[in-house]
């Protein structure tokens, strides 16, 4: 009941606002455990995909989203809570990817939808980067349920990291044609077979959302980018401090 009233109170206005267009709706079944591997432009992907959908779908999200003070934090945590979104604690990272497989099993179990993004965190370009194994090949292989590819197209652009108003403009989802991955039950714990099964995934994403791939890990991308920007502005700093001095006048 909580959740169709939140999907109501936010999902109908979003509709109107922003009219969301979506592909492939029939590929999402009537009923059964599926998981819905989607690609993460934006803190708005989690608010778009389960208003277009006719069936509930839980993601993991990072505990933070509960937990932020103010106005906006108070009403995240309580649409993520009203969708039933489930809270880890991502502070120690073995124990919170097996917190998140955990969690992912136990709604797979139930017949519901489960989403993940494989990336592990936002794209920090707009590139679609290296899918982590770990969660989605562990999860998929030990509940035997389809993989649904889902392409989020364009919210990075209603929504950048760090901007608190959205733009209004139109963005779409594409979903894909269920994936089944049977033919490695019972190698879950085999690193090449779930490296496999999330590059094949992954390569169903790109198709879906025609976005460039980079064969490496979004986090690692964005130490990268954060370590550039120190870099340019000390060098920047040391610039202005090398020619901010008045020459020397000198005498006839």
């Amino acid at each position: 009941m909580l959740y169709g009233t939140m999907k109501l109170a936010i999902g109908g206005p979003l509709k109107v606002a922003f009219r969301p267009w979506v592909e492939g709706l029939e590929n999402i079944p009537d009923d059964g455990p599926a998981i819905l591997a989607s690609n993460h432009l934006s803190f708005s992907d989690s608010f778009f995909l389960p208003t277009m959908l006719h069936r509930k779908v839980t993601f993991i999200a990072k505990a933070e989203y509960f937990t932020t003070p103010g106005v906006k934090g108070r009403l995240t945590a309580a649409f993520f809570k009203g969708v039933g979104q489930l809270p880890v604690d991502r502070s120690g990272a073995r124990g919170a990817g097996e917190a998140a497989i955990k969690s992912g099993i136990e709604v797979l179990k139930r017949g519901e939808l489960f989403g993940i993004y494989p990336e592990g965190t936002r794209s920090p370009d707009g590139r679609l980067y290296r899918g982590k194994p770990g969660g989605l090949g562990r999860v998929a292989l030990a509940t035997g349920a389809p993989v649904i590819p889902v392409a989020m197209i364009d919210t990075e652009k209603i929504q950048p990291p760090g901007k608190v108003m959205p733009k209004l403009m139109r963005p779409g989802i594409r979903i894909g044609k269920p994936l089944d991955f049977s033919r490695y039950q019972g190698m879950d714990h085999d690193r090449f077979v779930l490296r496999a099964l999330t590059d094949e995934v992954m390569y169903e994403i790109m198709k879906l959302s025609g976005q460039e791939y980079v064969d490496m890990y979004a986090t690692a991308a964005k130490r990268q980018l954060a370590e550039a920007a120190k870099a340019a502005k000390e060098a920047a700093q040391a610039g202005t401090g090398s020619t901010g001095d008045k020459p020397e006048k000198t005498g006839a």
